[in-house]
């Protein structure tokens, strides 16, 4: 909980690139990220505003890890504030288009700065989002295949969050296909950026 200086700047830029990504997201009207289908579900049904929303969701997921023995880190803790927070103050100056074909744009535009913010803030390695520790508490405790646990979980999560009024549509299906390749593909680049300077 006490992080060198430059980790915890990465850190932070990581993931409030993040959270502009899943605003943008947002913005286009036609379909979240798995996890933001049940905030945004619970957001139409409380009335909350989505930023407390996403951050009540992370919140619920940390109190998941304590009967797994999960442990967060900073960056978890971090995750669940900063990207709230920056979902809900960026959001109403996120573009939002009539058009279906500049909706998609939108949402792939979102989806690719969603991976830069991942692939920044992962290699910090100041300690996994509050879902990731979910994911690899739950895969440690049942020893199920790792892309079992995470597919139930976001299935379970976009199912819930769908019955309860959650958007899922192309723009959850473009996140799906997209967030894993963007992700990688930062990472990727930021180490061999990383590789020449050393």
């Amino acid at each position: 909980m006490r992080p060198p200086v430059l980790p915890f700047i990465i850190l932070n830029l990581g993931l409030i690139i993040f959270g502009l990504g899943q605003a943008l997201i947002f913005a286009a009207g036609i379909g979240v990220s798995p996890w933001m289908v049940l905030a945004q579900g619970i957001e139409s049904f409380t009335q909350w505003s989505i930023g407390f929303t996403v951050f009540l969701v992370s919140a619920g997921v940390l109190l998941l890890w304590i009967p797994l023995r999960q442990i967060p880190g900073i960056g978890t803790i971090m995750n669940a504030i900063i990207v709230a927070l920056v979902i809900e103050y960026f959001l109403p100056f996120m573009p939002r288009f009539e058009s279906l074909s500049f909706q998609i744009l939108e949402v792939a535009c979102g989806v690719f700065v969603t991976g830069i913010g991942t692939g920044i803030y992962l290699t910090s390695n100041l300690g996994p989002g509050p879902r990731d520790g979910l994911m690899t508490g739950m895969q440690r405790i049942t020893n199920l295949p790792i892309a079992m646990v995470r597919n139930t979980l976001e299935l379970s999560v976009v199912l819930v969050g769908w019955l309860i009024g959650g958007v899922v549509g192309v723009g959850t299906v473009l996140f799906a296909l997209g967030i894993g390749p963007s992700a990688a593909l930062t990472m990727f680049v930021l180490s061999q950026l990383f590789a020449k300077k050393i």
